[in-house]
């Protein structure tokens, strides 16, 4: 039985998927390395070096590699599941330091993050404001500090309770959301991630649009009174202040004063469309919660 598995999603990363895996089989029992559509030597080099190698005809993307080497993990019944990059960023090394609290300290996910205290990053600051902003837009009960590292462990539980649909980048944020829903407890260990010029194979600004459409969508739809119920509301209470203001100018004068009556129809018509949004997706959420359960 495979007590451990790591998961490495990569994409044409022949130049680093060897060191990457070098440094991880030391501590896993299984490296499983979900070649996505790649064109050039990764899968074969990782083959050679021992790995499980998944292939993807074509390229799916970070969350579509992702969602395939769970499955894969779910199948053969690992107890613990690691991820990380492939391209040397996080150190394999640094894999008990994950697994550790995992087991010691009653929690279902562990992160590894470079910017809490301990851990250290060279990361660009363009990066480091991009993810604080999503950290930020995701922010979970958990309180979590690098919302977007790759470097994460697994328990079985958790795995299988979670639904995962993001193909892409944004697949990151998707597990926390769906993890803080599910009562999944998560937890952050300091690490030390490398930057060797080659930062990423994603464009900065489609990652992160990618990232915060996912965010909307997955909150919209597991957290709707939030998203669409709060707004709405809001909506209706400037609503009120120009129809106040619209029949006070009305009474006082006899003149209609148009521009506030149009802006108080406007937003009476947001803000009940957004209400009637939240209560459907409400309703949808809840009917689909008691099917599964």
């Amino acid at each position: 039985m495979v007590n451990t598995v790591a998961i490495i999603p990569a994409y044409n990363e022949q130049d680093s998927i060897a060191d990457v895996i070098l440094r991880t089989e030391k501590n896993v029992d299984l490296i499983v390395v979900v070649d996505d559509g790649s064109w050039d030597s990764s899968g074969e080099i990782a083959k050679r070096l021992g790995a499980v190698v998944l292939r993807n005809d074509r390229n799916l993307g970070y969350g579509g590699a992702l969602i395939r080497g769970f499955e894969y993990a779910k199948n053969i019944n690992a107890d613990f599941i690691v991820t990380l990059d492939a391209d040397s960023q996080h150190d394999g090394s640094e894999i008990p330091l994950l697994l550790n609290r995992l087991r010691e300290e009653n929690v279902d996910i562990v992160i590894g993050s470079r910017f809490i205290r301990g851990g250290s990053s060279k990361a660009p600051a363009w990066r480091k404001w991009g993810i604080s902003f999503i950290n930020n837009l995701s922010q979970t009960s958990s309180k979590i500090s690098d919302s977007q590292s790759g470097f994460r462990a697994y328990t079985n539980k958790a795995i299988n309770s979670l639904d995962l649909k993001e193909m892409g980048m944004g697949i990151s944020t998707e597990i926390l959301l769906k993890a803080d829903l599910a009562g999944l407890k998560i937890a952050e260990v300091p690490i030390h991630v490398t930057y060797n010029g080659k930062t990423s194979t994603h464009n900065p600004v489609k990652h992160g649009l990618d990232v915060i459409i996912s965010t909307l969508k997955t909150m919209s739809l597991n957290q709707p009174i939030k998203v669409y119920g709060l707004p709405g509301g809001l909506a209706l209470v400037v609503s009120l202040f120009f129809w106040i203001l619209t029949f006070s100018q009305y009474f006082k004068t006899g003149i209609l004063w148009s521009n506030a009556a149009l802006l108080a129809i406007g937003t009476t018509m947001v803000g009940l469309l957004l209400l009637c949004t939240a209560v459907i997706l409400w309703a949808i959420t809840n009917k689909n919660s008691e099917k599964n359960n």
